[in-house]
């Protein structure tokens, strides 16, 4: 290569006063000519893509929330919403896996109930509750015969008095569980509520006024029926009702 051939860089330069797309500087080949024009270019697409891009896209709220370009409809105002206006999102109801309509589909042949076994025949399997002939759960627990079990089978449990044990109190005295306890005529109790029942002996005692939260229908008439009251008490303040 001669020296002729090699361009001189200082006569490339730009000249004070020339213009960038000069037509003997893009004529001569000029380098800093060509690179210029290309980077004035891609910073006006650039500047005018960020500025298209920003006045055409819409909040982000309104792509989180709504996605009305798939409904065909127009997006309603904020304000407007409410319970009897919503609607579903597009997607959300996604229509039933059709089995057996071929292998590209990806439930076709065995419709991923596998290649054989007892478990892949049409029809129920197995019943619910079968382990295979084992004992199954349900008759490996324990019955508890007599015992209320489940929601609809409760009791409340009470701590009892006998009719027989209020034959000694005075005539017209009042008396409940805390007051027997104290006189030793009853233990001491292990639950908040207790009942008055009828006991082994004749009830005797005249005109008492006896406060429990239940009564049996024969205590109840045997404290009547001598002139004494039955003062029912509430199962949850214990006060009189």
């Amino acid at each position: 290569m001669t020296a002729d051939a090699v361009p001189n860089t200082m006569s490339n330069r730009m000249q004070p006063g020339e213009s960038v797309i000069d037509g003997d500087s893009v004529g001569n080949g000029s380098t800093l000519g060509w690179l210029s024009i290309l980077a004035l270019g891609a910073a006006g697409a650039f500047i005018a893509g960020r500025t298209t891009h920003s006045f055409g896209q819409r909040s982000s709220v309104q792509m989180k929330v709504y996605d009305w370009k798939t409904r065909g409809e127009e997006a309603p105002a904020l304000e407007s919403l409410d319970l009897g206006n919503l609607k579903a999102s597009p997607g959300s109801h996604k229509s039933k896996t059709r089995k057996g309509r071929g292998v590209s589909a990806g439930q076709g042949v065995t419709c991923g109930f596998g290649n054989d076994g007892q478990k892949a025949r049409s029809g129920r399997s197995v019943r619910p509750g079968f382990e295979g002939g084992q004992i199954p759960l349900y008759r490996r627990l324990p019955k508890f015969v007599g015992r209320p079990m489940g929601p609809s089978h409760s009791y409340t449990k009470y701590d009892l008095i006998k009719l027989n044990k209020l034959n000694d109190l005075a005539e017209g005295s009042t008396v409940n569980y805390a007051s027997l306890q104290e006189e030793r005529i009853v233990s001491k109790p292990r639950f908040k509520l207790n009942k008055v029942v009828a006991g082994p002996e004749e009830y005797s005692a005249m005109g008492l006024t006896v406060k429990a939260h239940a009564f049996t229908e024969s205590a109840r008439a045997a404290i009547e029926g001598n002139g004494g009251t039955c003062v029912v008490l509430s199962k949850t303040t214990h006060r009189p009702l």
